[in-house]
This record gives C-alpha cells, structure tokens and sequence, in this order.
C-alpha cells in the first residue's frame, strides 16, 4: 500500500538525503501537466489535547501529488509524514486535510473540507475525487492539527 511514510523510506533508504533536501528547496509550486508533488517542512509546534501538551518536532513534512493534465485532475492525495527521530515521537491528533482552488489572480473558489479524525495518527492521509477544474491556477492541500492550520503546499495549475 502507498504511504508517503513509505515514499519517504525509500527515498532516505537509497541514500536520498542530499535529493530530498534538494526537492524541499525547490518545491514550492509545481506545474501539473502530468504529474507533481511537492513536500514543505512543517514548522515545530506544540498543542495541548486533553489536559496534555503534545509536541510535533522539526522533521515532519507535508506532501501534495496532484495527477492529471491542464485542468482535468485524475489523482489527488496530501499526507503528513515525519523522518528520522520524529517518526518515532509523532503523532498528528485532530487532524484533517483541505483542498483548496484558487484562479490566476489567487482568489479561492472552491475548498474541499476533509473530515476531522479525532485519532492520532503518525501518518494523516487523505484523497479526493478525481474532477476537472473550472479555472487554471493553483491547487493546495492544507493541513490542520487541532483546529490550526500547520502547513501549506501548493501547485500550479497552468496550459
């Protein structure tokens, strides 16, 4: 089964490290012509759930594949992921993933809101439906960890 925990292994595993830090430089925003993906880090935070503090740690990332051509998307899905020591430690608690749609002039017209699991989970994942946009522009996944927006990646969606 795919996981970006999985992705991520291989990567590291077959000595990647120096391409993955590579990768997080330069994957801001992708063209989806065929494919993309990108991952941005996700900042260190600490939340409190139940009386408890919970400490997300440096190394954990947000990644987004879009897959399709122009504005027809047949694949998306955006998961959290964490390497190294935080694989261990992590957990993301009241989690949940939004798709939004913006046009050229980066005006949002449509949000996809995803479920808030209640769990805790080292590895958040979610995909949509496969659909065609109205508008050329950008598609972001968004995550939230207890009601606040943690991490943001994005691509551009262009001819």
């Amino acid at each position: 089964m795919f996981t970006v925990r999985n992705a991520a292994r291989d990567v590291l595993s077959a000595g990647g490290t120096a391409l993955l830090a590579a990768s997080l430089t330069l994957s801001g925003a992708g063209a989806a012509q065929a494919s993309a993906t990108g991952t941005t880090p996700i900042d260190s935070f600490t939340y409190w759930l139940q009386g408890a503090t919970v400490k997300v740690p440096v190394g954990c990332f947000l990644t987004h594949t879009i897959k399709g051509s122009g504005r027809k998307i047949t694949d998306e899905f955006a998961g959290a992921d964490c390497v190294g020591p935080a694989v261990t430690f992590t957990k993301f608690c009241n989690w949940r993933i939004d798709f939004t749609y913006a046009d050229t002039s980066n005006k949002t017209y449509r949000t996809s809101r995803g479920r808030t699991h209640t769990e805790c989970k080292g590895d958040p994942l979610r995909k949509t439906a496969p659909q065609t946009l109205p508008k050329y522009g950008k598609a972001c996944a968004r995550l939230y960890v207890n009601g606040a927006l943690r991490a943001t990646q994005c691509h551009s969606i262009v001819k």
